[in-house]
Parts: C-alpha cells; sequence; structure tokens
C-alpha cells in the first residue's frame, strides 16, 4: 500500500454527510482537510479523540451525529497518510468507534472493514518504542482494541485470516523485554478472543505462533517465545485440534508442504510438550507409528525427540502413555545401531530424573551390555556409572553387575571405562562415605574386583590396576597417615585372592625398580660392547612392562638416549626408586611415570 499517495481534494473526502451536507465536528474542532497544514490537522484530531473517547454506547444522540465524521476518518486520505501521527490519532478514534458503536460497526463494505483493520494492525507496530512520546497512545490503542475484542467484527469477512495473520504477526515482532505485564495482557486477550471465538485456526495463523517456538527465533526474542507459551496454554482446548492436525498432515500423511514449520516439527513438539502435555494429546499416537518407520534415520529422529520428553525431570509421560513407552523401549533392540546407542544414552538422563523406570530399563540395558558393537557396550557403562554417581540408590545390584562383567569385555576401551568407573565409585561411597555405611557396603567388592584384574595376561590391564590402587584405592595425594589408613584398611579387608594380586603387583613394580636401577649403574660404567648389550637388555625388559610393547621399545631406547646426557635426570630417576623416597608420587607406579615421560 502506498502511503505517500496523493491525498484527494476536500470535496471528495466528505463520505456520508448530514442533512444540511456537512460533517458535524466536536465543539471547537474546525473541518479537516487536506487543505490545512500537518501541524493544525494533529491539533484537531487530538480534540476529536478526545470527543470519541469520553463517548460511551448510551450517547446515541451523539453517535447519530457523530456518525458521517465516524466514517470521514475511513476515507483513504486518512487510511493513507504520509505522517505516523496522523495516523495514530486516527487509530485511536477508530478504536473508539468500534467501541462506541458496538455491536454494529458504522462500516458496511467489507473491502472498508478489511482496510481499516489492516491500518489499524500496522499502527500497532508503533508499541515497540516504550520511549517514544506517543507510547501512551498506541498503548490506549492496544487496550481499547483487546478490551472491546474489535478484531472479532472480521470474523464475518471472507478474508479475515489476511487480517489476523498481520495482528499476531505485528504483535509477535513488537514485544520485547522494555514490556510491563500489561501490555502482554492486552496482546494476550486480543489474540486468544480471535482463537478462541473463531470458526478454527488456519495453518498460516497457526505457523505465526508456532515459529516463536523454533530454537533460533526463540533465542532472538525471549519475549515473542513467552507471548507464545502463554497464548498457547490459554486456547489449549481449542487449538489442540489444529495442532493436531498440523502434525498428522507432517508426520503420517508427509505432506510436508502444509507449512513452512514442517521441517521443525520435532523441536516444535518438544517446546509444546514442555508447555503443556495437553497440547499434544493427539499427536503422541503419531510418534508411536513413526517409531515403527522404515526408515532407520526417521526412527532415529523420533527416539532423539522422545528420549527428551520422557526424560525430562517433571515428565510423566512413560506412566500416562504406557504403549509409547513401551514401543519407544523397544528400540533398544533396533537393527539401525545409531538408534541403539542413542537409547542407550537416553537412559542415563532417566534413571536420575525417574528412577521409579530403572526396572522397565534394567532389562534393556543387561542386552546392550552384550550388543555386538563396542560403543554401544561402552555407553551401556557409561550410562550406569554416571547415574550411580549423581546417586547410587538410583542404580540397583544387577545394573552395577552389567559394569563388573564388562571389566572382562574383549575390547579395552570398554575394559578400561568399566574400571575406571567402579575404582570412581569406590573412591566415592566407600573412602569418602558420601551415602553412609549402607552404601559403602554396597560397593565393598568393587576393590577386590579390581585387584582380581591383575592376574589378566594384557600388559594394559596390569598398569591400570596401578594407576587405580594410587589414585583410588590408596591415593597418593593424602597425608601420609591417612594414606596408611586407607592401605591399612584396604589390606586387612581383602579377599585372599585380592591380596595375592596385591602382593604380586608390589613384587612387579619392586622387579621394574631394580631394572631401572641396574640401568642406571650400567650409565656410571664406561662404555664398552659388553655394556651396551648388557643396557639393551634391560631396556628390552623394561619396554615389555610398557603398554604395546613394539613401540614402547622405540620410546625406551631414545629416553636412554636422554638419560645418558642428562646427569640431572638420572638423578631424580633414582631418587624416584629409591625405597627412602619421601615423595608421594613414588609410589605411583614407576612404570607409568616412565611411559608418561617416554609419549611426552
Amino acid at each position: 500500500m502506498d502511503f505517500t499517495a496523493q491525498p484527494k481534494p476536500a470535496t471528495a473526502l466528505c463520505g456520508v454527510v448530514s442533512a444540511d451536507g456537512k460533517i458535524a465536528y466536536p465543539p471547537g474542532v474546525k473541518e479537516i482537510t487536506d487543505k490545512i497544514t500537518t501541524d493544525e490537522m494533529i491539533k484537531r484530531l487530538k480534540m476529536v479523540v478526545k470527543t470519541f473517547m469520553d463517548m460511551d454506547q448510551d450517547s446515541e444522540d451523539e453517535k447519530q451525529q457523530y456518525l458521517p465524521l465516524a466514517l470521514h476518518l475511513a476515507s483513504e486520505f486518512f487510511l493513507r497518510n504520509p505522517n505516523k501521527d496522523v495516523r495514530l490519532l486516527v487509530a485511536c478514534c477508530l478504536a473508539d468507534i468500534f467501541r462506541i458503536y458496538a455491536p454494529e460497526a458504522p462500516y458496511t463494505s467489507h473491502d472498508k472493514l478489511k482496510d481499516i483493520f489492516l491500518f489499524i494492525t500496522r499502527q500497532l507496530k508503533g508499541l515497540e518504542d516504550t520511549k517514544s512520546p506517543q507510547f501512551n497512545r498506541y498503548f490506549y490503542l492496544l487496550e481499547n482494541l483487546a478490551w472491546v475484542k474489535s478484531y472479532n467484527i472480521c470474523f464475518e469477512l471472507e478474508d479475515c485470516n489476511e487480517i489476523f495473520i498481520q495482528l499476531f504477526r505485528t504483535l509477535f515482532s513488537v514485544i520485547n523485554n522494555s514490556h510491563n505485564k500489561k501490555v502482554q495482557m492486552h496482546m494476550l486477550d486480543l489474540m486468544s478472543s480471535i482463537i478462541m471465538e473463531g470458526d478454527g485456526v488456519t495453518q498460516e495463523l497457526l505457523d505465526s505462533i508456532l515459529i516463536n517456538l523454533i530454537p533460533a527465533h526463540k533465542n532472538l526474542n525471549k519475549q515473542s517465545f513467552d507471548l507464545a507459551k502463554v497464548l498457547l496454554k490459554r486456547t489449549v482446548q481449542t487449538i489442540e485440534a489444529c495442532i493436531a492436525n498440523f502434525f498428522n498432515q507432517v508426520l503420517v500423511l508427509g505432506r510436508s508442504s502444509v507449512s513452512d514449520l514442517s521441517e521443525h516439527v520435532f523441536d516444535l513438539i518438544q517446546e509444546l510438550f514442555a508447555i503443556d502435555p495437553h497440547l499434544l494429546l493427539s499427536v503422541m499416537p503419531q510418534l508411536e507409528f513413526k517409531l515403527k518407520s522404515n526408515d532407520g534415520e526417521e526412527r532415529l529422529a523420533v527416539v532423539r525427540l522422545l528420549a527428551k520428553l520422557f526424560g525430562s525431570k517433571d515428565s510423566d509421560l512413560a506412566t500416562q502413555n504406557r504403549p509409547l513407552w513401551q514401543c519407544f523401549l523397544g528400540r533398544f533392540n533396533d537393527i539401525h545401531v545409531p538408534v541403539r546407542l542413542e537409547s542407550v544414552k537416553f537412559a542415563s538422563h532417566c534413571l536420575m530424573n525417574h528412577p521409579d523406570l530403572a526396572k522397565d530399563l534394567t532389562e534393556y540395558l543387561k542386552v546392550r551390555s552384550h550388543d555386538p558393537e563396542e560403543a554401544i557396550r561402552h555407553d551401556v557403562i557409561v550410562t550406569i556409572i554416571t547415574a550411580a554417581k549423581r546417586d547410587l540408590a538410583l542404580v540397583n545390584d544387577q545394573l552395577l553387575g552389567f559394569v563388573r562383567e564388562r571389566t572382562l569385555d574383549k575390547r579395552w576401551r570398554v575394559r578400561k571405562e568399566a574400571m575406571m568407573g567402579l575404582a570412581q565409585l569406590y573412591k566415592k561411597y566407600c573412602l569418602h562415605g558420601e551415602a553412609g555405611k549402607e552404601a559403602a557396603e554396597k560397593v565393598s567388592w568393587i576393590k577386590d574386583k579390581l585387584l582380581h584384574i591383575y592376574y589378566q595376561n594384557s600388559i594394559d590391564d596390569k598398569l591400570l590396576v596401578e594407576k587405580i590402587f594410587a589414585q583410588y584405592l590408596v591415593p597418593h595425594n593424602l597425608e601420609t597417615e591417612e594414606r596408611m589408613k586407607c592401605l591399612y584398611y584396604l589390606y586387612a579387608s581383602l579377599d585372599p585372592n585380592a591380596v595375592k594380586a596385591l602382593n604380586e603387583m608390589w613384587k612387579c613394580q619392586n622387579m621394574l625398580r631394580s631394572h631401572v636401577r641396574e640401568l642406571l649403574d650400567l650409565h656410571k660404567q664406561p662404555t664398552s660392547e659388553a655394556n651396551c648389550s648388557a643396557m639393551f637388555g634391560k631396556l628390552m625388559t623394561i619396554a615389555k612392562n610398557l603398554p604395546d610393547p613394539g613401540k614402547a621399545q622405540d620410546f625406551v631406547k631414545k629416553f636412554n638416549q636422554v638419560l645418558g646426557d642428562d646427569e640431572k635426570l638420572r638423578s631424580q630417576l633414582e631418587l624416584l626408586i629409591s625405597p627412602t623416597c619421601s615423595c608421594k608420587q613414588a609410589d605411583v607406579c614407576v612404570v607409568s611415570k616412565l611411559y608418561f615421560i617416554f609419549v611426552l
């Protein structure tokens, strides 16, 4: 619409006139035509605004008297006026006219009504600037429209949806953090009356609300998100059917063209569920349908969505919709690896937020703890340990048993995760006693199990046990007296096999110290062929006690070269392996120390 259009001559502005051919103006107000200056027009319009503002519906004589003026104010000259102050004053007059003449508007032409309401809607954009000198007048306009429900007149128009869409988009675009609660309240009243008293919500109008829930828009304008959220909660009984139809079109019938928001359906479902689950009463069965899709990627997307819905802290979806919950659990056994993996990841949040569902999850986690995929077995352990570290009561003995089994997994990454996880639980609940005696007894078996692993043939397992001993069973960073108490308690409470394993570990560590000590002694001797041969033998022996002996040989050789040239390093190493060393780190596995140096 061209706001710069030239106004028509004054004689053509009069619209409907009184019997004597003139428009009746309030006392003291001269004729308003295009012949006067803009400032003078604004001055006269302010007096007209005051007159209409003071009128009520019972002023029958005045209503009849000012009917020609009401029609005159709706002429193209005013609706297309280039001055924003003029347009604002005219909009305020029109809003009061709808209030005064309600329930019948003085404008009978549908085209004229459409032009008027589109014009008023455009003026509402002025609400955006709360510091504007005219803001109070924009607020009055909004308040008046909301109180009278003026836009409901548009239900009679065939193309009323165009007006409503423009109104909703305008209100959502102008709301900001400088507005008080009254502004939001009037916006809500205005929009909710259209939704609740109309014959239905079209898809385009629904989109104008839902677009504010999409993360990208939500982050840009939190106030528009809050406005949409409250609007949906207020109109849930009416709008739920429209929402269900939208998701049915996209999810079940695959008609993504019905809305520009089709690609965001899962984001929208998550947001709507958080606002009010009743908004999705008819949508949940559609998700069950999608869980059984033949498309693995589609099932994965639905599993990710439902994981958030079932796992959120205040959700009771699993108890309210058991068929959907059981269908979701079935995805733990999905043929598609990413779907199984996503299901396992969900279990951690579910155990922490909904411990009452642990029984349902246990059997599925048991199956997945033996999954052929290493990543899934690994994540089962992470899931259980994460929940147990949050609260040991969240994890039953059976779940901890799954972790225990995985300490003997064929894959090192899985074994390591299981061993480290159990070690962390032991330190938290046994050494620190964070959950009391009962919790300590529940995990007291961990120390024995971890030391038993020292019997395994893998050097990686042995070294990890040594690391766990120094960091979790008898932490090296404790004060000497506390470490001795910790060691005494541990040794006294181990089972016979664990005691043997611990003794073997110390024996191996002592033997390695001897090899290192002998290597240092060789460095003190003059260089000779026999000396080099003996040194090489010691290096190969030490390498066998390091991870990946093949690579370790190269590391050891390089380290030996540095050792030969650096007397200070040799002195430090002698101190480290000395039985009289007072350094706390002396009790940390020498092998681990050497490996650390080699790799760096």
